[in-house]
């Protein structure tokens, strides 16, 4: 079982962390001004579903092949490359049509969590982060690696919701002001789609 300093410490640089600017919670940001903060409270739990893959695939050794397997890192950055290229279409195409009502599309709870999911899992990046940065927070005076990786990997997953929830209120409280200007929604629409192009090309950039 983890000690009560290690938990502390962990928490702390895993806040810290959810804060610092990354491609999660500028994905947050954006969702939650163009679609609301309901949509960027739903989009965070399948953010932080998608850290179980991540925090399995540490405890279990699975993260080693995308640090060694040059294939394997680059079919997963190409397939999230894909998938933040349709998002930046998709808000492209909204901001292209005459009358906009973005924030009455009602994405269903399941397309908003799912697109939290695969925007999270699709990220090699994050294993590779997390084989690094898990580790350090354990020893075998805690008792089994394994079962301390995976309580840091919930301990990260609760520290980043907090800090992405409140992102996603921020977020949503500017974007639905910013809505009900003149070509509001248009101009966010644009700005979401840039947003979500320019990561896409940050990811497909990525090197191990």
């Amino acid at each position: 079982m983890l000690d009560i300093n290690t938990i502390i410490m962990f928490s702390l640089a895993s806040s810290m962390l959810a804060l610092a600017p990354g491609p999660d919670n500028i994905f947050v940001l954006t969702q939650s001004m163009t679609n609301g903060v309901r949509a960027g409270i739903i989009i965070t739990l399948g953010l932080c579903s998608g850290l179980i893959f991540h925090t399995t695939a540490v405890a279990l050794g699975v993260a080693v092949i995308f640090q060694t397997s040059i294939i394997a890192f680059t079919v997963l950055k190409y397939l999230g490359a894909g998938y933040l290229l349709y998002l930046a279409y998709m808000s492209f195409k909204d901001a292209s049509k005459t009358k906009l009502n973005t924030r009455q599309k009602n994405l269903s709870l399941t397309a908003l969590y799912r697109r939290g999911i695969i925007m999270n899992v699709t990220n090699p990046k994050v294993s590779i982060f997390f084989l690094a940065f898990l580790p350090q927070f354990t020893s075998p005076q805690n008792g089994n690696i394994t079962t301390q990786v995976f309580l840091l990997g919930a301990i990260f997953m609760v520290c980043g919701f907090v800090v992405f929830v409140l992102i996603s209120i921020l977020a949503g409280k500017v974007g639905g002001w910013f809505s009900k200007t003149k070509n509001g929604e248009k101009i966010l629409n644009r700005v979401a789609g840039t947003i979500f192009a320019g990561l896409a090309l940050k990811l497909a950039l990525e090197q191990r």
